[in-house]
């Protein structure tokens, strides 16, 4: 079984650990999580949906 490797963002430094964790399954999902708590799961985003997300975030939306 492969071991899955998460990611956390570049601009999330060390010292703070409240951030979320990402990893890009295919070209067609992504999968987030909670760095502090990775054992409450995942959740699964189409694409479409984590691009509105990224673009919501960098706009000022949420």
């Amino acid at each position: 079984m492969n071991k899955v490797i998460w990611h956390k963002s570049s601009y999330s430094p060390n010292t703070d650990p409240n951030c979320v964790e990402c990893r890009a399954p295919g070209p067609d999902r992504m999968l987030l999580r909670d760095s502090q708590h990775p054992e409450l799961g995942h959740l699964d985003l189409p694409s479409h949906e984590w691009t509105a997300l990224l673009h919501a975030v960098r706009t000022g939306e949420v």
